[in-house]
């Protein structure tokens, strides 16, 4: 039989893990301590969906890589800060090597910025994406099991459009979704399974 190479692969500390967190270290360590945890404050959500945008058409690695300069270029991903950039900043960004370098993208996050202080007063940004935590999570055997949207990464992806957001596709929403714990798309025999405390059932 051939083996399914969308399933769990167990790494030498004897760790079950997705093939796409068992070879980069960088990922693994990601995979390990980060991706599925709950991010219920506004700095951290707002830095996620950030960096979800620009990772849209690259891979997650190479805005892992660049995590650190898109913290530094970025001011920490603080909305207020970010909220008061300018265009002489847009070309500050522009000629910054550490990070993505995509026009769009920079004035999305300083739009989106904008859009997350304006949501202060309806009960903030954590609270809105949270609300659309499906009643129930998926549980993938396998990594070709896991979908690329869902009917909350869509409605999520048109009410922040609707409050002012850019670059918050259906599949980029359910990326998010799955990275800050509103699902856990960990595969059901992974180690991980279940490590939010969001969805206790592992199966």
């Amino acid at each position: 039989m051939i083996p399914d190479e969308s399933r769990t692969i167990i790494g030498s500390d004897g760790l079950a893990r997705p093939p796409w967190a068992a070879a980069d270290p960088l990922l693994q360590q990601y995979y390990d301590t980060e991706w599925g945890m709950p991010v219920r404050d506004e700095q951290g959500l707002f830095e996620r969906i950030s960096l979800e945008a620009f990772q849209a058409g690259l891979s997650w690695a190479t805005i892992l890589r660049k995590r650190p300069a898109f913290r530094s270029a970025f001011h920490d991903f603080q909305p207020d800060t970010v909220a008061a950039f300018t265009e002489v900043d847009v070309e500050r960004l522009m000629l910054d090597a550490g990070i993505v370098r995509n026009r769009l993208k920079i004035r999305a996050a300083i739009t989106n910025a904008q859009a997350t202080i304006a949501l202060r007063g309806e009960g903030g940004l954590v609270d809105f994406v949270w609300g659309f935590q499906p009643a129930v999570t998926p549980s993938p055997q396998s990594h070709a099991e896991i979908a690329t949207t869902s009917p909350e990464s869509i409605a999520l992806s048109k009410a922040l459009r609707a409050k002012g957001f850019a670059f918050v596709g259906p599949t980029t929403m359910h990326a998010l979704m799955e990275a800050i714990g509103i699902i856990d798309t960990h595969l059901v025999d992974s180690h991980r399974r279940g490590s939010s405390g969001v969805w206790t059932d592992r199966a």
